[in-house]
């Protein structure tokens, strides 16, 4: 039996010293630069350090859209951990079927299937093998966009600093530049009828790059064209984030695939999850064990699945979304322009997806501890260095909104002190 197994808090070092030995030095080394401060809980827009402070978290990459732990999702995951948490994978099991029938209630028309799995990476493996098993075997992605790290997803992640310790990927893989539809034409006039195209409705980790209007619906009709599939990665645009229940909605576009993730765990159980028309499904419908996972559908994280699409609906977040994230948007405009207009470049998004690109990484780096310094936490973003992300839940107060514009203001104001 292992000895030292208990539910008291660590000590002060405990957490940072257990990181160093087990998980690597770079995560220890990542926390120490936010002063080593430690989780201790979460609740709605909140989450507390083991030292007892309190922050604002407009961070999460995009996880606590309904915020964390929010009660009723808490509450149907309890509910289905006392009844039944794991299923034997043999029998039928209620929960992963009352998921599939809530996600798809509020999915664009005609995409009635779904495959459930633990992440995002995950859902983009699981729409790259549909793909193959239709015989589109070339795989066609956006520049500077990103769908996960696994083998599958990092060939579609067009970033060669995390491609390259990991080549060869797979192979027949074209990146173009998003928004720039003549590229995506010329790469799809190679080989009719054997591509399959992966985008973004809005490129999240690429720095919340907007597309030029009416983009995604030139991808799509290119993609009917060529007899190509079409697979849209709302992992993070999804499930109203954007201020629409669906980027692709917006757009008018309904995709053959579509992946969801982040905000379909409402704060609480990792999931994720692809859509697809009932075509795009039927080599999973004719053998059921081409693609599984001992933990797909898992009547906890299912559970989870159907408390969030209700709460979401129920709480009118997606709405929500829309007025507050546009309200944000004007007003942080606003504080730049007025506070640092020499360090931000451009305040962009969408709902409540938020990018403020600084002139240089360096810059945002800086933001990133003054917000810390002022208890709010947002986040940076992987593939473009000089952008800070917020993404705060739909569920936001209006006080903690105008906790986190006081927390731009004062920190844009003392970093236009510091870059003077």
């Amino acid at each position: 039996m292992n000895a030292g197994l208990s539910d008291s808090r660590p000590s002060e070092n405990e957490p940072i010293d257990l990181h160093r030995k087990h998980l690597g030095r770079g995560r220890s080394q990542l926390a120490a630069l936010f002063g080593g401060l430690v989780e201790d809980s979460a609740s709605g827009a909140r989450v507390t350090t083991t030292d007892g402070q309190e922050f604002l978290n407009c961070g999460g990459y995009g996880v606590f859209f309904t915020g964390a732990g929010h009660p009723r999702v808490v509450e149907a995951v309890q509910r289905q951990a006392e009844r039944q948490a794991l299923s034997t994978r043999l029998f039928l099991d209620p929960a992963v079927g009352l998921a599939a029938q809530a996600l798809t209630s509020v999915a664009p028309a005609g995409l009635d299937r779904v495959h459930f799995s633990g992440s995002g990476a995950e859902a983009t493996e699981t729409a790259v093998k549909l793909a193959r098993a239709h015989g589109r075997r070339r795989l066609i992605s956006m520049e500077n966009g990103y769908h996960g790290k696994t083998v599958g997803a990092l060939s579609l992640t067009a970033r060669s600093f995390y491609q390259d310790p990991f080549r060869p990927l797979l192979p027949d893989v074209t990146h173009v530049p998003f928004g720039e539809v003549a590229a995506l034409a010329e790469a799809l006039r190679t080989g009719e009828g054997e591509a399959c195209v992966v985008v973004e409705p809005v490129q999240s980790e690429a720095g919340v790059i907007m597309p030029p209007p009416g983009y995604l619906a030139e991808v799509a009709a290119l993609c009917r064209e060529h007899r190509a599939l079409l697979v849209v990665d709302e992992v993070m645009t999804g499930l109203g984030r954007l201020g629409a229940w669906w980027g692709s909605e917006l757009a008018g576009v309904r995709p053959d695939m579509l992946l969801v993730g982040k905000a379909l765990s409402g704060g609480v159980m990792p999931v994720s999850a692809v859509l697809a028309t009932p075509e795009m499904f039927e080599p999973f419908d004719t053998d059921p064990f081409l693609h599984t996972s001992t933990y797909s559908g898992a009547p906890i994280a299912m559970a989870a699945v159907r408390a969030t699409v209700e709460v979401i609906r129920d709480e009118e977040l997606v709405d929500r979304a829309a007025v507050t994230g546009a309200r944000l948007l004007d007003a942080l405009r606003a504080i730049a322009a007025e506070r640092a207009p020499r360090l931000v470049r451009e305040v962009r998004g969408a709902g409540l997806l938020i990018g403020v690109e600084l002139d240089n990484a360096a810059m945002a780096g800086e933001l990133l501890l003054e917000m810390v310094d002022r208890h709010v936490v947002v986040n940076h973003s992987l593939n473009a260095h000089p952008v800070v992300r917020l993404t705060p839940p739909a569920t936001l107060t209006p006080a903690e909104e105008a906790e986190l514009l006081t927390a731009f203001d004062d920190s844009l104001t003392a970093m236009a002190k510091n870059f003077s």
